[in-house]
Protein backbone atom coordinates (compact mmCIF):
# COMPACT_ATOMS: atom_id res chain seq x y z
CA UNK A 1 0.00 0.00 0.00
CA UNK A 2 1.30 3.47 -0.62
CA UNK A 3 2.17 6.01 2.21
CA UNK A 4 0.01 9.17 2.63
CA UNK A 5 2.23 12.35 4.23
CA UNK A 6 0.37 14.01 7.26
CA UNK A 7 -1.84 16.45 6.22
CA UNK A 8 -1.19 18.85 9.03
CA UNK A 9 1.54 19.33 11.80
CA UNK A 10 -0.67 18.88 14.29
CA UNK A 11 2.08 17.25 16.57
CA UNK A 12 5.58 17.55 16.76
CA UNK A 13 6.54 13.61 16.41
CA UNK A 14 9.12 11.88 18.42
CA UNK A 15 12.29 11.24 16.96
CA UNK A 16 12.46 7.64 16.87
CA UNK A 17 14.77 5.24 15.26
CA UNK A 18 13.42 4.32 11.72
CA UNK A 19 12.58 0.34 11.33
CA UNK A 20 12.19 -0.82 7.54
CA UNK A 21 10.01 -4.26 7.54
CA UNK A 22 9.63 -5.11 4.57
CA UNK A 23 8.28 -2.53 2.31
CA UNK A 24 7.23 -0.28 4.58
CA UNK A 25 8.74 1.85 6.94
CA UNK A 26 8.09 2.44 10.65
CA UNK A 27 9.46 5.56 12.25
CA UNK A 28 11.71 8.20 12.00
CA UNK A 29 9.92 10.52 9.72
CA UNK A 30 7.70 7.93 8.20
CA UNK A 31 3.96 8.33 8.13
CA UNK A 32 2.02 6.46 10.72
CA UNK A 33 1.83 2.42 10.26
CA UNK A 34 -1.73 0.58 10.23
CA UNK A 35 -1.71 -2.92 10.83
CA UNK A 36 -3.57 -6.08 11.36
CA UNK A 37 -3.69 -9.66 12.07
CA UNK A 38 -5.31 -12.63 11.02
CA UNK A 39 -7.59 -14.65 12.69
CA UNK A 40 -7.29 -17.96 10.76
CA UNK A 41 -5.79 -21.05 11.12
CA UNK A 42 -2.00 -20.48 9.54
CA UNK A 43 -1.79 -23.64 8.49
CA UNK A 44 -5.05 -23.13 6.14
CA UNK A 45 -3.11 -21.27 3.25
CA UNK A 46 -6.18 -20.77 1.01
CA UNK A 47 -8.11 -19.11 3.71
CA UNK A 48 -5.38 -17.36 5.19
CA UNK A 49 -3.53 -15.93 2.34
CA UNK A 50 -7.45 -14.64 1.33
CA UNK A 51 -8.08 -12.96 4.86
CA UNK A 52 -4.62 -11.12 4.40
CA UNK A 53 -5.13 -9.88 0.61
CA UNK A 54 -8.93 -8.50 2.46
CA UNK A 55 -6.68 -6.70 5.21
CA UNK A 56 -4.09 -4.95 3.01
CA UNK A 57 -7.14 -4.19 0.35
CA UNK A 58 -8.65 -2.47 3.22
CA UNK A 59 -5.76 -0.49 3.38
CA UNK A 60 -3.65 -2.66 6.60
CA UNK A 61 0.32 -1.89 5.18
CA UNK A 62 1.43 -4.53 7.67
CA UNK A 63 -0.18 -7.87 8.79
CA UNK A 64 0.27 -10.27 11.59
CA UNK A 65 0.04 -14.17 11.33
CA UNK A 66 0.13 -16.86 14.03
CA UNK A 67 3.34 -19.02 13.61
CA UNK A 68 2.11 -21.27 16.64
CA UNK A 69 2.91 -24.89 15.58
CA UNK A 70 4.80 -26.68 12.74
CA UNK A 71 1.97 -26.66 9.98
CA UNK A 72 1.86 -23.33 10.45
CA UNK A 73 5.24 -22.56 10.12
CA UNK A 74 5.49 -24.34 6.79
CA UNK A 75 2.18 -22.65 5.40
CA UNK A 76 4.05 -19.42 6.22
CA UNK A 77 6.03 -19.04 2.36
CA UNK A 78 3.36 -20.77 0.80
CA UNK A 79 1.27 -17.89 1.56
CA UNK A 80 3.63 -15.69 0.74
CA UNK A 81 4.02 -17.17 -2.87
CA UNK A 82 0.09 -16.98 -3.38
CA UNK A 83 -0.19 -12.85 -2.26
CA UNK A 84 2.94 -12.36 -4.78
CA UNK A 85 1.21 -14.18 -7.05
CA UNK A 86 -2.12 -12.11 -6.92
CA UNK A 87 0.74 -9.46 -6.68
CA UNK A 88 0.05 -8.41 -3.25
CA UNK A 89 3.25 -7.04 -1.27
CA UNK A 90 1.91 -6.64 2.01
CA UNK A 91 4.75 -7.73 4.35
CA UNK A 92 3.55 -10.44 6.60
CA UNK A 93 5.27 -10.44 10.60
CA UNK A 94 5.27 -13.82 12.31
CA UNK A 95 3.88 -14.02 15.93
CA UNK A 96 5.48 -16.04 18.12
CA UNK A 97 4.89 -17.30 21.69
CA UNK A 98 6.83 -20.39 23.50
CA UNK A 99 8.35 -22.04 20.39
CA UNK A 100 9.43 -19.85 18.32
CA UNK A 101 13.23 -20.76 18.34
CA UNK A 102 12.09 -24.40 17.61
CA UNK A 103 9.84 -23.37 14.62
CA UNK A 104 12.05 -20.76 13.17
CA UNK A 105 14.85 -23.59 13.15
CA UNK A 106 12.73 -26.49 11.81
CA UNK A 107 11.47 -24.07 8.70
CA UNK A 108 13.74 -21.67 7.66
CA UNK A 109 11.72 -21.10 4.58
CA UNK A 110 9.42 -19.90 7.36
CA UNK A 111 12.11 -17.37 8.74
CA UNK A 112 12.94 -16.25 5.65
CA UNK A 113 9.27 -15.29 4.22
CA UNK A 114 8.66 -13.03 7.16
CA UNK A 115 9.06 -9.55 6.90
CA UNK A 116 9.33 -9.25 10.89
CA UNK A 117 9.44 -11.45 13.51
CA UNK A 118 6.91 -10.87 16.85
CA UNK A 119 8.32 -12.26 20.69
CA UNK A 120 7.17 -11.92 23.86
CA UNK A 121 9.68 -11.60 26.68
CA UNK A 122 7.32 -12.69 29.28
CA UNK A 123 6.86 -16.30 27.25
CA UNK A 124 9.73 -16.32 25.15
CA UNK A 125 10.89 -19.04 27.33
CA UNK A 126 11.14 -20.08 30.95
CA UNK A 127 14.00 -19.88 33.50
CA UNK A 128 17.13 -21.19 32.28
CA UNK A 129 15.82 -21.17 29.21
CA UNK A 130 14.61 -18.20 29.01
CA UNK A 131 17.87 -16.64 27.66
CA UNK A 132 18.80 -19.15 25.16
CA UNK A 133 15.90 -19.64 23.57
CA UNK A 134 15.45 -15.80 23.10
CA UNK A 135 19.20 -15.40 21.77
CA UNK A 136 17.69 -18.32 19.46
CA UNK A 137 15.71 -16.15 17.68
CA UNK A 138 17.92 -13.06 17.74
CA UNK A 139 20.39 -15.37 15.29
CA UNK A 140 17.25 -16.06 13.11
CA UNK A 141 16.60 -12.22 13.20
CA UNK A 142 19.97 -11.73 12.23
CA UNK A 143 20.74 -14.69 9.90
CA UNK A 144 17.92 -13.33 7.87
CA UNK A 145 17.85 -9.51 8.36
CA UNK A 146 14.74 -9.42 9.98
CA UNK A 147 13.63 -6.80 12.31
CA UNK A 148 11.67 -8.20 15.77
CA UNK A 149 9.28 -6.54 17.38
CA UNK A 150 9.45 -7.26 21.50
CA UNK A 151 6.36 -6.77 23.03
CA UNK A 152 5.53 -7.17 26.42
CA UNK A 153 1.72 -7.98 27.71
CA UNK A 154 0.29 -7.22 30.83
CA UNK A 155 -1.42 -10.69 30.16
CA UNK A 156 1.99 -12.76 30.20
CA UNK A 157 4.37 -11.00 32.03
CA UNK A 158 7.88 -12.26 32.93
CA UNK A 159 7.31 -13.59 37.06
CA UNK A 160 10.71 -13.30 37.48
CA UNK A 161 10.84 -9.35 36.51
CA UNK A 162 7.62 -9.00 38.71
CA UNK A 163 9.08 -10.83 41.77
CA UNK A 164 12.07 -8.90 41.12
CA UNK A 165 10.42 -5.07 41.14
CA UNK A 166 8.34 -6.19 44.18
CA UNK A 167 11.27 -6.76 46.00
CA UNK A 168 12.88 -3.80 44.98
CA UNK A 169 9.30 -1.79 45.80
CA UNK A 170 9.06 -3.22 49.39
CA UNK A 171 12.53 -1.79 50.09
CA UNK A 172 11.96 1.66 49.08
CA UNK A 173 10.91 4.33 51.53
CA UNK A 174 7.88 5.21 49.80
CA UNK A 175 6.62 1.73 48.41
CA UNK A 176 5.03 2.39 45.07
CA UNK A 177 1.00 1.81 44.37
CA UNK A 178 0.65 -2.02 42.46
CA UNK A 179 -0.33 -0.59 39.23
CA UNK A 180 2.85 1.45 39.06
CA UNK A 181 4.93 -1.54 39.54
CA UNK A 182 2.87 -3.49 37.07
CA UNK A 183 3.56 -1.05 34.68
CA UNK A 184 7.18 -0.48 35.52
CA UNK A 185 7.43 -4.84 34.98
CA UNK A 186 6.12 -4.12 31.45
CA UNK A 187 8.68 -1.47 30.48
CA UNK A 188 11.43 -2.97 31.78
CA UNK A 189 10.84 -6.31 30.56
CA UNK A 190 10.32 -4.42 26.72
CA UNK A 191 13.80 -2.42 27.64
CA UNK A 192 16.25 -5.50 28.93
CA UNK A 193 14.83 -7.38 26.19
CA UNK A 194 15.91 -4.64 23.71
CA UNK A 195 19.45 -3.97 25.14
CA UNK A 196 20.01 -7.92 25.50
CA UNK A 197 19.34 -7.97 21.65
CA UNK A 198 21.24 -4.64 21.08
CA UNK A 199 24.16 -6.89 22.83
CA UNK A 200 23.44 -10.80 20.71
CA UNK A 201 24.13 -7.94 17.79
CA UNK A 202 20.87 -6.72 16.41
CA UNK A 203 20.95 -2.60 15.50
CA UNK A 204 18.95 -0.35 16.91
CA UNK A 205 17.08 0.42 13.78
CA UNK A 206 15.94 -3.48 13.52
CA UNK A 207 14.18 -3.39 16.71
CA UNK A 208 10.42 -2.00 17.71
CA UNK A 209 8.68 -1.98 20.98
CA UNK A 210 5.34 -2.41 22.56
CA UNK A 211 3.87 -2.48 26.08
CA UNK A 212 0.32 -3.58 25.45
CA UNK A 213 -2.39 -3.25 28.12
CA UNK A 214 -6.34 -3.50 28.08
CA UNK A 215 -7.09 -0.18 29.91
CA UNK A 216 -6.96 3.25 28.35
CA UNK A 217 -5.57 5.17 31.11
CA UNK A 218 -2.66 1.79 31.81
CA UNK A 219 -2.30 2.25 28.20
CA UNK A 220 -1.41 6.17 28.28
CA UNK A 221 0.67 5.87 31.30
CA UNK A 222 3.19 3.06 30.18
CA UNK A 223 3.65 5.01 26.97
CA UNK A 224 4.16 7.70 28.21
CA UNK A 225 6.77 6.68 30.43
CA UNK A 226 8.22 3.95 27.91
CA UNK A 227 8.28 6.83 25.13
CA UNK A 228 11.00 9.09 27.32
CA UNK A 229 13.18 6.31 28.82
CA UNK A 230 13.92 4.97 24.95
CA UNK A 231 13.97 6.09 21.20
CA UNK A 232 13.09 3.01 19.73
CA UNK A 233 10.10 2.85 17.21
CA UNK A 234 7.15 1.85 19.09
CA UNK A 235 4.03 0.02 18.47
CA UNK A 236 0.82 1.33 19.89
CA UNK A 237 -2.15 -0.88 20.88
CA UNK A 238 -4.79 -2.17 23.47
CA UNK A 239 -4.03 -5.86 23.99
CA UNK A 240 -7.83 -6.83 23.64
CA UNK A 241 -9.67 -3.85 22.83
CA UNK A 242 -12.96 -5.56 22.76
CA UNK A 243 -16.31 -5.70 20.83
CA UNK A 244 -17.89 -3.18 18.47
CA UNK A 245 -18.49 0.73 20.02
CA UNK A 246 -16.34 -0.27 23.55
CA UNK A 247 -13.75 -1.34 21.34
CA UNK A 248 -13.86 1.56 19.00
CA UNK A 249 -14.24 4.04 22.21
CA UNK A 250 -11.68 2.41 23.87
CA UNK A 251 -8.71 2.62 20.91
CA UNK A 252 -9.21 5.75 19.60
CA UNK A 253 -9.50 6.99 23.74
CA UNK A 254 -6.28 5.66 24.19
CA UNK A 255 -4.38 6.11 20.94
CA UNK A 256 -5.42 9.31 20.20
CA UNK A 257 -4.30 11.38 23.41
CA UNK A 258 -0.75 9.53 22.27
CA UNK A 259 -0.70 10.08 18.56
CA UNK A 260 -1.17 13.89 19.82
CA UNK A 261 1.28 13.92 22.21
CA UNK A 262 3.72 12.34 19.32
CA UNK A 263 4.01 8.71 20.93
CA UNK A 264 3.69 5.88 18.36
CA UNK A 265 5.04 5.04 15.00
CA UNK A 266 2.50 2.16 14.17
CA UNK A 267 -1.20 0.85 15.49
CA UNK A 268 -3.80 -1.80 15.33
CA UNK A 269 -7.60 -1.46 16.59
CA UNK A 270 -7.39 -4.99 18.27
CA UNK A 271 -11.54 -5.59 17.88
CA UNK A 272 -13.00 -8.47 19.05
CA UNK A 273 -14.94 -8.67 15.63
CA UNK A 274 -19.02 -8.84 15.85
CA UNK A 275 -19.94 -12.26 14.32
CA UNK A 276 -20.48 -12.17 10.56
CA UNK A 277 -18.15 -9.34 10.49
CA UNK A 278 -15.47 -8.62 8.47
CA UNK A 279 -11.92 -8.70 9.75
CA UNK A 280 -11.53 -5.45 7.78
CA UNK A 281 -12.99 -3.26 10.35
CA UNK A 282 -10.26 -3.02 12.37
CA UNK A 283 -8.34 -1.42 9.58
CA UNK A 284 -11.13 1.15 8.70
CA UNK A 285 -11.20 1.89 12.30
CA UNK A 286 -7.42 2.59 12.81
CA UNK A 287 -7.58 4.52 8.92
CA UNK A 288 -10.49 6.64 10.51
CA UNK A 289 -8.42 7.24 13.65
CA UNK A 290 -5.64 9.08 12.15
CA UNK A 291 -7.15 10.59 9.28
CA UNK A 292 -10.00 12.35 11.66
CA UNK A 293 -6.46 13.54 13.21
CA UNK A 294 -5.06 14.77 10.15
CA UNK A 295 -2.08 12.45 11.00
CA UNK A 296 -2.77 10.76 7.08
CA UNK A 297 -5.10 10.04 4.45
CA UNK A 298 -6.57 7.29 3.30
CA UNK A 299 -9.81 7.83 1.40
CA UNK A 300 -12.80 10.60 0.78
CA UNK A 301 -14.53 10.44 4.27
CA UNK A 302 -18.27 11.64 4.29
CA UNK A 303 -19.42 14.49 6.92
CA UNK A 304 -22.89 13.82 7.34
CA UNK A 305 -25.60 15.30 9.76
CA UNK A 306 -26.90 13.06 12.82
CA UNK A 307 -30.68 14.26 11.45
CA UNK A 308 -33.50 15.87 13.59
CA UNK A 309 -37.01 16.66 13.63
CA UNK A 310 -36.44 18.45 10.41
CA UNK A 311 -34.97 15.59 8.57
CA UNK A 312 -38.12 13.21 8.80
CA UNK A 313 -36.87 11.28 5.33
CA UNK A 314 -34.07 8.57 5.87
CA UNK A 315 -33.21 9.86 2.62
CA UNK A 316 -29.83 11.66 3.63
CA UNK A 317 -29.00 8.56 6.32
CA UNK A 318 -29.24 6.82 2.71
CA UNK A 319 -27.30 8.65 0.74
CA UNK A 320 -24.55 9.00 3.09
CA UNK A 321 -23.98 5.26 3.73
CA UNK A 322 -24.24 4.91 0.09
CA UNK A 323 -21.69 7.56 -0.88
CA UNK A 324 -19.26 6.01 1.42
CA UNK A 325 -19.19 2.61 0.54
CA UNK A 326 -19.08 4.38 -2.87
CA UNK A 327 -15.76 5.81 -2.48
CA UNK A 328 -14.46 2.62 -0.08
CA UNK A 329 -15.14 0.40 -2.51
CA UNK A 330 -13.57 2.55 -5.62
CA UNK A 331 -10.37 3.47 -3.14
CA UNK A 332 -8.30 0.58 -4.15
CA UNK A 333 -8.51 1.44 -8.10
CA UNK A 334 -8.45 5.48 -7.63
CA UNK A 335 -5.36 4.85 -5.64
CA UNK A 336 -3.61 2.95 -8.43
CA UNK A 337 -5.21 5.76 -10.87
CA UNK A 338 -5.00 8.78 -9.49
CA UNK A 339 -3.04 11.13 -6.62
CA UNK A 340 -4.27 12.46 -3.84
CA UNK A 341 -7.94 11.27 -4.05
CA UNK A 342 -7.97 10.44 -0.54
CA UNK A 343 -7.36 14.31 0.38
CA UNK A 344 -11.15 14.33 -0.84
CA UNK A 345 -13.95 15.56 1.44
CA UNK A 346 -17.20 15.08 0.89
CA UNK A 347 -21.04 16.54 2.51
CA UNK A 348 -24.27 14.81 2.67
CA UNK A 349 -26.60 16.90 4.58
CA UNK A 350 -30.24 16.82 5.72
CA UNK A 351 -32.08 19.92 5.49
CA UNK A 352 -31.20 23.79 4.85
CA UNK A 353 -30.15 24.15 8.61
CA UNK A 354 -26.96 23.77 8.42
CA UNK A 355 -27.00 22.19 4.83
CA UNK A 356 -25.42 24.39 2.13
CA UNK A 357 -22.71 25.97 5.19
CA UNK A 358 -21.63 22.19 5.09
CA UNK A 359 -22.00 21.69 2.00
CA UNK A 360 -19.45 24.29 1.09
CA UNK A 361 -16.92 23.58 3.26
CA UNK A 362 -16.14 20.51 1.41
CA UNK A 363 -15.16 19.31 -2.13
CA UNK A 364 -17.95 18.19 -3.05
CA UNK A 365 -21.33 18.65 -0.78
CA UNK A 366 -25.34 18.34 -1.18
CA UNK A 367 -28.07 19.53 1.04
CA UNK A 368 -30.75 17.40 0.92
CA UNK A 369 -34.86 18.59 1.60
CA UNK A 370 -35.71 18.63 4.99
CA UNK A 371 -39.27 18.52 5.89
CA UNK A 372 -41.59 21.39 4.84
CA UNK A 373 -38.67 22.01 1.79
CA UNK A 374 -38.65 22.35 -1.35
CA UNK A 375 -38.53 18.99 -3.20
CA UNK A 376 -34.68 20.05 -3.98
CA UNK A 377 -31.21 19.26 -3.71
CA UNK A 378 -28.47 21.92 -4.47
CA UNK A 379 -25.13 20.54 -5.15
CA UNK A 380 -22.00 22.41 -4.41
CA UNK A 381 -18.58 21.68 -5.91
CA UNK A 382 -15.43 23.37 -4.64
CA UNK A 383 -17.67 26.20 -2.38
CA UNK A 384 -20.10 27.07 -5.38
CA UNK A 385 -23.77 25.88 -6.38
CA UNK A 386 -23.05 23.48 -9.33
CA UNK A 387 -26.47 22.39 -9.72
CA UNK A 388 -29.81 21.09 -8.26
CA UNK A 389 -30.75 17.28 -8.19
CA UNK A 390 -34.33 16.50 -7.97
CA UNK A 391 -36.46 13.31 -8.42
CA UNK A 392 -36.26 9.43 -7.26
CA UNK A 393 -32.11 9.14 -8.87
CA UNK A 394 -30.64 11.86 -6.42
CA UNK A 395 -27.92 8.84 -4.92
CA UNK A 396 -27.13 7.45 -8.36
CA UNK A 397 -26.35 10.90 -9.82
CA UNK A 398 -24.62 12.38 -6.94
CA UNK A 399 -22.37 9.51 -7.27
CA UNK A 400 -21.63 10.43 -11.03
CA UNK A 401 -21.25 13.98 -10.10
CA UNK A 402 -18.38 12.42 -7.66
CA UNK A 403 -17.04 10.37 -10.08
CA UNK A 404 -16.63 13.21 -12.85
CA UNK A 405 -15.29 15.23 -10.03
CA UNK A 406 -11.88 12.46 -9.40
CA UNK A 407 -11.62 12.38 -12.83
CA UNK A 408 -11.04 15.82 -13.74
CA UNK A 409 -10.05 16.88 -10.29
CA UNK A 410 -7.19 14.74 -9.48
CA UNK A 411 -3.49 14.27 -11.72
CA UNK A 412 -3.49 10.73 -13.11
CA UNK A 413 -0.55 8.28 -12.38
CA UNK A 414 1.41 7.61 -15.20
Amino acid sequence: MTSSAPLHDVVARRPNIAVVVGTVTVGGAAPIVVQSMTNTDTADIAGTAKQVAELARAGSELVRITVDKPEAAAAVPRIREHLDMIGCTVPLIGDFHYNGHQLLEREPACAEALAKYRINPGNVGFGRKKDTQFAAIIAFALKYAKPVRIGANWGSLDQSMVTTLMDENHARAVPWDAARVGREALIRSALDSAARAEELGLARDRIILSCKVSGVQELIAVYRDLAARCDYALHLGLTEAGIGSKGIVASTAALSVLLQEGIGDTIRISLTPEPGESRTREVIVAQELLQTMGLRAFTPLVTACPGCGRTSSTLFQELAKTVQDHVRAKMPEWRLQYDGVENLTLAVMGCIVNGPGESKHANIGISLPGTGETPAAPVFIDGQKAMTLRGANIAHEFVGVIEEYVARKYVARA
